[in-house]
């Protein structure tokens, strides 16, 4: 069912973002529109959930074997 966008700034933003992303109007409001509706869903999980996502993608990265460098961090945070 189509729908038509009756204000001129949402309609221009639109026809901004389709001719960045190279897509249709109509494809670039799918995009965005599923693209909010993940954020959103996102941002209900608890933030423990959230979290550990991020520590297991971190951690999939292999140790470098490099010792930190432990005056920079200190100069970096004010410390002597």
């Amino acid at each position: 069912m189509p729908f038509h966008i009756r204000d001129k700034a949402t309609d221009t933003i639109v026809r901004k973002l389709a001719a960045v992303k190279g897509t249709s109007m109509t494809e670039a409001v799918r995009q965005a529109a599923e693209h909010e509706l993940r954020r959103l869903r996102q941002e209900q999980r608890p933030l423990a959930e959230r979290i550990a996502a991020i520590q297991k993608r971190a951690n999939a990265f292999p140790p470098s074997g490099l010792a930190a460098d432990k005056a920079f961090y200190d100069e970096l945070s004010g410390e002597p």
